[in-house]
């Protein structure tokens, strides 16, 4: 640093010491404020677009602005999945929210006792050995319904039993009103897959309902009422017939015809 004048130091950043001309004594400066860009030891200030762009990111920077308040998004695609109308259980609309209320209100009654319509009816042994000739002999009978819907409870089925006769009672109303309000919860108890008491169904009758709903008749549901029929006779029939409940029923019916006999 011999040589080296004060005012040479002072255009250096890093310049800190300065030796006095006329002694050797070391006197030290404060480092000057930068003055100019060139100055600083760190990178220049960004410029403001600069900026801006570190600021949102590159990816942000690269991304269209967002729309004004004056501005009106476009309407999302309209849902394709048959399920959704303006009937079903997984719609918001406001009319569904009593469809709603009602269904929740029914959902337990899978646990329910069964009608005293129903379960009041007593079988005569020549019945009850009647049942096992045919599905149809069982299924035409109000004892046999009974007794066979408490078989298809201990295998956590009876909501077959249940959608078959909620088709049978739509069948039978004659009011347009009511056939409709009655198709839709038949829909929502039994046919939503939202519901804890739906039925099996294939898709082919699934499409057929979910277009026969948006008019529905008292014959909206017989498809779906036959493939359910045919289950019960094909799957659980046979079992019931082997079952410990027919069997106590046949023997209760034989020592009845032996003690009057």
């Amino acid at each position: 640093m011999e040589g080296t004048g004060g005012s040479e130091c002072l255009t250096t950043p890093l310049c800190t010491d300065l030796i006095a001309p006329d002694s050797q004594a070391v006197v030290r400066v404060p480092e000057p404020a930068p003055r100019s860009p060139g100055d600083l030891v760190h990178p220049p200030m960004p410029t403001p677009h600069e900026a801006e762009k570190q600021h949102t990111g590159p990816e942000e920077a690269d991304q269209p602005p967002s729309m004004s308040s004056h501005e009106v998004a476009p309407p999302a695609a309209a849902s394709r999945n048959p399920c959704c109308l303006c009937w079903c259980c997984c719609c918001s609309c406001s009319w569904n929210e009593e469809r709603r209320r009602a269904w929740r209100a029914s959902r337990e009654s899978k646990l329910q006792p069964l009608p005293s319509c129903e379960a009041c009816a007593t079988p005569s042994p020549e019945e009850v050995r009647s049942w096992a000739q045919s599905f149809d002999k069982l299924m035409h009978s109000a004892a046999g319904r009974t007794v066979f819907r408490e078989f298809l409870r201990t295998e956590y089925s009876e909501e077959n039993m249940l959608f078959w006769l909620a088709c049978e009672e739509l069948k039978a109303e004659a009011n347009q009103h009511v056939v409709d309000e009655k198709a839709r919860l038949i829909y929502e108890d039994y046919v939503s897959i939202l519901s804890p008491k739906e039925v099996s169904l294939d898709s082919r009758v699934r499409e057929g309902i979910n277009k026969k709903m948006q008019e529905p008749s008292a014959h909206t549901f017989d498809d779906a009422q036959l493939q359910i029929y045919t289950l019960m006779h094909r799957d659980s029939y046979p079992r019931f017939l082997s079952s410990p409940t027919y069997r106590a029923l046949l023997l209760r019916g034989g020592s009845q015809s032996s003690n009057e006999a």
